[in-house]
């Protein structure tokens, strides 16, 4: 059994996975800081963007290039190092290794050979969307990057379908209007989503609505930024069930009470979880 706790082999290095800021550099930690000025050697997903950091954090560190693309090259190199007694920092562009990064990868490797691999806490974009968000907070899935191609996305989505907790993506900006189309195709227009990017920057944004809301928005905006998607879980069925003409019967009481028909349609559709859209053409065809 492999057990972490156990320092008796001191003739082997340590492996620490130190996160690093998503965005505002004032993120570092002490901890992370200290471990960074202190190890032999520094795995980066990026040397250049890596370095950067480094150089305002004012540390000088012979650098590991280690990416998705080099991971079968450089893990045995790495595992060498270690068992000769050096320690090791791995680094992601950003947040946590091993989430969406290979440091999973190493880490595994390192476990396999008996290495003490050491955990920093720190950020990590998805927990940070998750608090912020407005959807339940636990239980949750965190899936990571989408498939690319289409039918494998759609598959991916329809076994999401019917968790009833949130769900957590990592999106591109220029694949997600393809990605809500494929989330309105197989949870419907009406299923509350939150898109968070910029995260930690100075244009952090959050976006909550339901998919078709969302997509609207969207048609007059285009995407930026890395984004977290986080999907509401499916809701459980009411036994109260809403009549066409109750939605409109709310409508008109609150148009009444002075909010627009926007609004007014808007609030209705929030509140019984269906598409704004549906119940506008409802109400505009009564």
């Amino acid at each position: 059994m492999n057990n972490q706790n156990s320092f008796e082999k001191s003739q082997t290095g340590k492996l620490y996975l130190v996160p690093t800021p998503i965005g505002n550099l004032s993120d570092i930690t002490f901890r992370a800081k200290e471990i960074l000025n202190e190890v032999d050697y520094i795995a980066a997903e990026d040397t250049r963007h890596t370095g950067q950091l480094l150089k305002n954090l004012a540390i000088k560190k012979p650098m590991i290039s280690f990416h998705e693309h080099n991971t079968q090259e450089k893990i045995p190199d790495i595992l060498s190092l270690l068992e000769s007694g050096h320690t090791i920092a791995q680094v992601s562009d950003a947040g946590t290794p091993a989430i969406s990064d290979p440091g999973e990868l190493l880490a595994k490797a390192a476990i396999e050979q008996d290495l003490t691999v050491i955990s920093i806490p720190g950020p990590a974009a998805f927990l940070t969307a998750l608090v912020a968000s407005g959807l339940d907070v636990q239980p949750f899935t965190y899936i990571g990057f989408l498939p690319r191609k289409k039918t494998q996305q759609l598959e991916k989505i329809e076994e999401i379908k019917a968790i009833t907790h949130t769900t957590i993506f990592y999106e591109a900006p220029h694949r997600l209007k393809k990605t809500l189309a494929n989330l309105a195709e197989v949870l419907g227009e009406s299923r509350r989503i939150v898109l968070a990017r910029e995260l930690t920057k100075i244009h952090e944004q959050y976006l909550r609505g339901t998919i078709a809301e969302i997509s609207e928005y969207y048609q007059t905006n285009e995407p930026r930024g890395e984004y977290v998607l986080l999907v509401e879980g499916m809701q459980e069925a009411t036994e109260e069930t809403v009549t066409p003409e109750e939605l409109i019967n709310e409508v008109n009481q609150s148009v009444a009470s002075g909010v627009s028909k926007k609004d007014a349609i808007k609030e209705v559709a929030k509140q019984y979880k269906i598409s704004k859209n549906e119940l506008y053409e409802l109400y505009h065809r009564k």
